[in-house]
């Protein structure tokens, strides 16, 4: 259900807040001129970010784009995504190219603290990992030494793949692409023994190869790899925006809130439901959003656990067990602080 009348409530709401400061209104204020949010993006990660056989970007990281534009402007399609290589995706959100980046990026401290952004939350819990060629008979990252090893310019993983083998007293031959799309090409035409980066990320490539049987994902995994959208500092109200946005989804995956309930969870008296969906309270008013801002996201993209199975679930070709990335209550980590 997106309201005619959003964009009228919304600018004055959002004037109101920008006498706060003009910097801490810009992003919202230039998102509802524009009436899109500027989202960058992976242009080729299955399962994360992807055209599909429509030319229309899908993944679980395009689907928190599209979770923000649902909350700001009722409509999770007013998104244009803005395709980024790991080497120039913080300079296009430093620059205002892009609003927000949800693009498999981790969440570091140099990174949280010097690029002039602010990590919103984590979407995705990861680690970085190996895959080598099923006809080496390699089945442990130690049998590795001497390897060369493929992976990406600008990713926590050239650091990480350097104190693993020296940790291990290995040595390795760095064999450095720009993009996924030239890593998993350089892997397949033989220009290394070893691709390493994101678990994931490892899964979708392998899926890529002409035979996926050919190649096989090493159980070590070396790293943490915390993934989530960024948005530059000093706009907070910005940054609250995209972080409740994530949060919504959990809280409604942890209420029971779903795509097909949500409707008739109106009525719920369960006052954390009322209070998700807008019926008790305004609570997208501190953050210059409709009250019903997070029923926008539920209904039109449904919770974490939906997009998560629609991307790299069991609805999708993936099949990627939940695992941290399941809810605390199911053992995971993901956990939303509560709308009230």
């Amino acid at each position: 259900m997106i309201h005619d009348d959003r964009l009228a409530w919304l600018v004055p709401a959002a004037l109101m807040l920008g006498g706060i400061g003009s910097v801490q209104a810009a992003t919202l204020d230039d998102v509802l001129e524009r009436d899109q949010v500027r989202c960058g993006v992976n242009a080729a990660q299955p399962g994360f970010s992807a055209l599909d056989d429509e030319d229309v970007y899908r993944g679980l990281d395009t689907d928190v784009c599209r979770a923000i534009a649902a909350a700001v402007l009722g409509d999770a399609e007013k998104v244009h995504f803005v395709p980024l290589d790991s080497v120039e995706r913080f300079t296009a959100l430093q620059s205002g190219e892009v609003d927000v980046l949800s693009r498999t990026t981790t969440w570091t401290s140099s990174r949280d603290t010097t690029l002039g952004v602010n990590f919103t939350g984590v979407s995705y819990y990861d680690g970085q990992a190996f895959m080598v060629a099923s006809d080496l008979g390699v089945e442990s990252a130690t049998e590795l030494d001497g390897a060369a090893v493929c992976t990406q310019s600008g990713t926590t993983s050239e650091l990480n793949l350097a104190d693993y083998f020296r940790a291990n007293g290995m040595v390795y031959e760095p064999v450095v692409f720009d993009s996924p799309e030239q890593s998993i090409a350089g892997f397949e035409a033989g220009r290394c023994d070893v691709l390493s980066s994101d678990a994931s990320q490892l899964y979708a490539q392998r899926m890529q190869l002409a035979d996926p049987d050919s190649a096989v994902v090493l159980p070590e995994i070396i790293s943490k790899e915390p993934l989530g959208p960024a948005v530059r500092q000093g706009d907070d109200q910005w940054f609250n925006i995209v972080k409740w946005s994530l949060f919504a989804m959990l809280n409604a995956e942890e209420l029971g809130v779903t795509s097909e309930n949500v409707d008739e969870m109106l009525d719920s008296e369960d006052p954390d439901i009322a209070r998700l969906l807008g019926r008790d309270g305004s609570y997208g008013e501190g953050m210059g959003l409709a009250a019903d801002w997070a029923y926008q996201i539920v209904s039109q993209l449904g919770n974490y656990g939906e997009m998560y199975e629609r991307n790299l679930g069991s609805g999708s070709g993936f099949d990627i067990a939940r695992d941290h990335n399941a809810l605390w209550t199911e053992g995971g980590l993901h956990y939303a602080p509560p709308v009230r």
